[in-house]
């Protein structure tokens, strides 16, 4: 049975629409994102682009700046403070992969905790570790809500996480062993990683490489979320070769209209959930 993250994330926006327009009318005003981009890059243009449509369509207000290649990090850093101390602003984004020669972990370090959305703040990513979460990265939390879907309990589940990134692989596997599934985390280096993968009740593909995942590595009745995005002759594809896994899986996700609805329905659910906290602390 195919996982479709559009249906996921349509319901969800739903939800936050609805709660958006009754913390408007108490608050007299509208959660609000900014987003930073730097450089031309089309993809990460396009996502914000989407971004700033999902704003639109939930009632939040949004900011963009935008910055060319060669712009200086204290620029931007001055420009992340500014929106720090604006009380009007909930959700700090900085658009991410950054061109070639700035330090993403220093421009990053100057979003507060309370207004990093995206959830890559160390002390963000430590509260889940601890399983006290309170930002949690965009993408793994929405592969929670297309798991939710599903209606299976996850308790005692074997899952495997291909992919060890700090934004998707290792959150990941802090959600699934916080829903008290055992966890492996295979990547690059693993050895005999099917091995591993074959006794997965829950797999979530998150390596980059297309169609990395074949039928051979799949336990039968699986849940396989793949998270991957890759253009190949012209078309998007996955981290697992949909086609054949499909007919092992008990659920998959595809690509595109999966996993990736979900990541921008999560990034305004936790935009809203910070702009409900901040009035709370008034």
């Amino acid at each position: 049975m195919l996982i479709y993250g559009k249906e996921v994330a349509a319901k969800t926006l739903e939800k936050i629409a609805s709660d958006t327009n009754k913390f408007f009318e108490k608050y007299e005003r509208r959660p609000t994102l900014a987003v930073i981009i730097v450089g031309e890059d089309p993809a990460s243009q396009t996502y914000v682009k989407n971004k700033i449509n999902g704003c639109k369509q939930v009632g939040f207000n949004s900011l963009s700046y935008e910055y060319k290649d060669g712009t200086s990090e204290d620029e931007i850093v001055d420009k992340i403070k500014q929106l720090a101390e604006d009380k009007d602003v909930d959700g700090i984004l900085v658009q991410l992969p950054l061109p070639k020669g700035y330090n993403e972990q220093r421009i990053l370090s100057y979003i507060p905790d309370s207004k990093d959305v995206d959830g890559f703040n160390a002390s963000n990513i430590g509260c889940l570790c601890l399983n006290r979460p309170r930002t949690v990265s965009c993408t793994p939390l929405g592969v929670m809500h297309m798991l939710e879907f599903t209606g299976v309990d996850l308790t005692g589940k074997n899952a495997v996480v291909i992919g060890r990134s700090n934004t998707v692989g290792k959150p990941m596997a802090m959600l699934l062993l916080n829903a008290n599934c055992t966890v492996t985390v295979c990547h690059s280096k693993t050895q005999n990683m099917s091995d591993f993968t074959k006794r997965a009740d829950i797999l979530v593909v998150a390596i980059g490489k297309p169609k990395f995942v074949t039928a051979d590595m799949v336990k039968d009745s699986a849940i396989v979320i793949d998270v991957g995005i890759n253009r190949v002759d012209g078309k998007l594809v996955g981290d697992v070769d949909f086609e054949n896994v499909e007919k092992k899986a008990s659920y998959i996700s595809p690509v595109p209209g999966g996993v990736g609805p979900m990541t921008i329905s999560m990034l305004l659910y936790n935009t809203l959930m910070s702009a409900i906290a901040r009035e709370n602390e008034r």
